[in-house]
């Protein structure tokens, strides 16, 4: 077998520092400080200027990068910010959802009792009596009012939240005011306001649980969760239409698809977007969504979205910069590097499968030490079992059992005895249902897990990929980040 390229664990090591230089360059505050000056009275949005004279300035941050982007925007304008609102989730409340839901799969909790307000407010107050690091939100001065919204379900934060944006919006419209909107990934659920009173937050929460475990892509997820909100798809910043409005976005979703970030708030959604009636019948939704839900969907079908037509929209950062950031990295160990950016959002056993071939194909076509390729976006991945785990790691498990079976000719891959390591993570820093971003998998991964007892095909129906990563020690954990432009997968030959 030919093995004259990098050793193995010096291309683990490669690839982990790759990951490392695109976080790093999709910071989110450093992102917002480069675009956003102030000079005097005149503020300077990336090629745009606006004069603030005596006018008020609000700003709304939203998502999972918008304590970073508000702590950066504190410290641009300093006492021109009149008031802020945020939502986020913040890390004890990520942490109180993800422990939740692994002692919900193992038995030692309740389902009923995990959903209780009280239940995961002891967890959550536990979780931040034991912080070792001060939320960012503490650097942020007084003028902002700090929502800790949930994620990946909206809590009680998440409407208290967008009910004092709304009357904040309302005050701005009266005022004419500048109003700042940061807007990330990850604010469909810590921000949300239903479109009719009759729906609750248990049925906001029932909701968001069916739509992102149905294996539905992220912009089909989004299309039903304008249908039943009063503060998506352009209704929030419809709200103040004689106020200035800026839009700042950390996109975790396609090239030019901005308008589906946090389901687009400021945003009317293109005419070509999927129909929430359409996404509804095509994941047979009917039955398990609250008969409250699917009404107000019903009612709103040929409403046409309003949108302020004052808002002006700035792109910070999205999935390409993430990939640029690994190119470059790459290139400057010298490997070559090819970007796969046709593999964005397929069935995540499809999507591996055509990665490892363009992977084996570059590596065959490139005679090199190191071929690395580089892909992003966000596979789908309906969650089978009730094991602890997500997209990033069920694609690293799926590529690793790949790499065993084509080790021992079971496949017809020619792989030429190449080593191969595979990274897949998600830039938010978490991974489904797990306290991981993603994995680290290679050639020898499932053999080493034989020799431990560990059945990767197990953990691949019971949707329990980061508990197989995890007792190898191959678990990639970042913890939140405070940016989020969707996941990275990075795989290297040699």
């Amino acid at each position: 077998m030919n093995r004259a390229g990098a050793d193995l664990q010096s291309l683990r090591g490669a690839t982990v520092e790759i990951f490392s230089a695109a976080l790093k360059a999709v910071d989110a505050g450093a992102a917002l400080k480069k675009k956003v000056k102030l000079a005097g009275a005149r503020l300077k949005v990336f090629d745009s200027d606006y004069q603030l004279k005596d006018h008020p300035v609000y700003s709304i941050a939203i998502g999972k990068a918008a304590r970073s982007m508000a702590a950066a925007l504190d410290e641009i304008l300093g006492s021109r910010l009149t008031e802020g609102i945020l939502a986020a989730p913040s890390e004890a409340e990520t942490k109180a959802a993800l422990l939740l839901q692994q002692l919900v799969s193992v038995g030692q909790v309740s389902a009923e009792e995990a959903e209780t307000e009280m239940f995961r407010g002891v967890v959550r107050k536990a979780i931040e009596q034991d912080e070792r690091h001060p939320s960012i939100s503490s650097t942020l001065s007084e003028r902002w009012r700090v929502f800790a919204g949930g994620h990946p379900l909206p809590n009680q934060a998440s409407l208290d939240a967008a009910r004092e944006a709304i009357n904040l919006l309302r005050r701005a419209d009266h005022e004419r005011a500048l109003v700042l909107f940061l807007i990330s990934g990850g604010a469909s659920a810590s921000f949300e306001w239903p479109l009719e009173a009759r729906v609750t937050l248990e049925d906001l929460r029932e909701a968001n649980r069916v739509l992102v475990s149905c294996g539905a892509t992220i912009a089909e997820v989004n299309a039903v969760r304008r249908a039943f909100s009063a503060v998506k798809g352009g209704r929030l910043s419809a709200l103040a239409p004689q106020a200035q409005q800026i839009g700042l976005i950390v996109s975790d979703t396609n090239a030019g698809e901005e308008w589906a970030v946090a389901s687009g708030p400021t945003f009317a959604p293109p005419t070509d977007a999927p129909a929430a009636l359409d996404v509804i019948s095509r994941y047979k939704l009917a039955k398990s969504l609250p008969p409250s839900i699917l009404r107000v969907v019903e009612d709103t079908a040929t409403e046409k979205p309003q949108v302020s037509s004052g808002i002006h929209h700035h792109l910070l950062l999205d999935n390409r910069s993430a990939m640029k950031a690994a190119q470059l990295a790459a290139e400057e160990r010298g490997f070559v590097v090819e970007v796969a950016d046709d593999i964005i959002e397929q069935p995540v056993e499809y999507g591996c499968g055509e990665l490892l071939a363009q992977l084996y194909e570059g590596k065959g076509r490139n005679e090199v030490e190191v071929f690395c390729l580089i892909s992003g976006g966000e596979f789908a991945c309906p969650v089978r079992g009730d094991g602890t785990g997500g997209r990033n790691a069920e694609t690293v498990l799926r590529a690793a059992i790949a790499l065993d079976e084509n080790a021992s000719g079971q496949t017809g891959v020619d792989a030429d005895g190449w080593h191969t390591v595979v990274l897949s993570a998600g830039t938010d820093g978490v991974d489904g249902n797990s306290p991981a971003a993603g994995a680290i998998a290679d050639e020898m991964t499932v053999e080493r897990a034989r020799t431990r007892g560990l059945d990767a095909r197990r953990s691949l129906e019971q949707s329990d990929a980061y508990t197989f990563f995890h007792a190898l020690g191959d678990a990639i954990s970042t913890g939140p980040t405070g940016t989020n432009v969707r996941d990275l997968r990075i795989m290297l030959a040699s």
